[in-house]
């Protein structure tokens, strides 16, 4: 069956399957790409900016962040290094408070992708049902038997053409969707780590000199 055939015996159902399908691959290769470029990078980064905080060289610090601004977690440590001698309160909460604000952006797209995925297979199901709604309406009572029949029979198998369709638009989502989901998490926890030994370091600072902070800058 070819692309005409298939979008013919489905129904008009076909046309929302397919903009799904494409929407929904245009924010797959977005994400791809986002958590490609975090995976590849963060760890390196944040290794070298602790590395950096450890030998008291904060400058040295802070143009590694700036330099890497585009990764969250480097945006959320420069939130709290950029702070004119905070408190380890005022430090801890700069660090929370980017971080909350960094969520949006990873878990950007969840709420389209579970559209999508709710959505696809209930539009493939309507199809079905139209196409069962056609089918039937040209059967008469008399002729069951009858070439008509064997018509309606063609049609049912054709209408169900959309509910594969939709199925298939939602697993190939729901399968991205939960790989995006899965390295959300992650990522939560790998900001709390890190910020913790960020918290950690500086805290030992506060308390061992109270003024390094300011002179090391």
């Amino acid at each position: 069956m070819g692309i005409k055939e298939l979008f013919a015996a489905g129904g008009v159902v076909m046309w929302p399957l397919f903009g799904f399908s494409i929407v929904g691959f245009a924010l797959i290769i977005e994400r791809v790409v986002f958590w490609t470029k975090i995976n590849r990078r963060q760890s390196r980064v944040i290794q070298e900016v602790l590395k950096f905080y450890r030998l008291n060289n904060v400058l040295g610090a802070l143009d590694k962040l700036q330099k890497n601004a585009d990764l969250p977690i480097a945006r959320i440590f420069l939130s709290a290094l950029s702070l004119d001698e905070p408190t380890p309160e005022e430090f801890r909460l700069a660090l929370e408070s980017e971080s909350q604000a960094e969520i949006p952006l990873l878990k950007r797209f969840n709420t389209l992708f579970e559209t999508i995925i709710s959505l696809a297979p209930l539009l493939g199901l309507l199809g079905t049902v139209l196409g069962l709604i056609a089918s039937f309406a040209s059967l008469n009572i008399g002729d069951v038997g009858g070439s008509r029949a064997t018509g309606v029979t063609s049609g049912i198998s054709e209408a169900l053409v959309s509910t594969a369709t939709g199925l298939v638009v939602a697993i190939f989502i729901l399968l991205f969707a939960n790989t995006f989901r899965g390295l959300y998490t992650r990522q939560i926890a790998l900001i709390q780590e890190y910020g913790g030994q960020l918290e950690l370091l500086y805290r030992h600072r506060y308390e061992k000199g109270g003024n390094t902070y300011a002179s090391s800058r």
